[in-house]
């Protein structure tokens, strides 16, 4: 899998490492059981440090779509294929995806064009089969 992160970004690199692994796991790319490639490893790949790379792996973990091993390391605990989310997931989810909407909203899009935006997205995430 590859993995970009841009350290100019005004996003902490904690939160594009777990970005690009949820966008990973959603289209495909990294199903469940997959093994995750060590703290360690991705510090030294990125030249980050390693606080940086726990701390991803952290909110991963926290929300259910990491679990960590300490013999084994990490790997993709779930994806799209595992069933329901966890109790409780779209009470957090929510309100982010309000904060998106509204931020859409306040640059001036109007609805049609933040639905377009989510159905270009979806339609990424999973595309008609044959087309991948």
């Amino acid at each position: 899998m590859q993995i970009d992160i841009d350290p100019r970004s005004e996003v902490p690199l904690y939160q594009q490492l777990r970005d690009r692994i949820v966008e990973a796991v959603a289209d495909g790319s990294l199903p469940a059981g997959t093994p995750l490639a060590s703290v360690r490893h991705l510090a030294s790949a990125f030249g980050i440090n390693l606080a940086t790379v726990a701390k991803g792996y952290d909110l991963l973990r926290q929300e259910g779509i990491v679990r960590t091993n300490r013999r084994s390391g990490s790997v993709i605990a779930r994806d799209a294929a595992s069933g329901p989310p966890a109790a409780g997931f779209a009470d957090a989810w929510r309100p982010r995806l309000r904060t998106l909407v509204a931020e859409a909203t306040a640059q001036g899009m109007d609805d049609d064009a933040i639905a377009a935006a989510v159905a270009d997205e979806l339609h990424r995430l999973h595309p008609p089969k044959g087309t991948r």
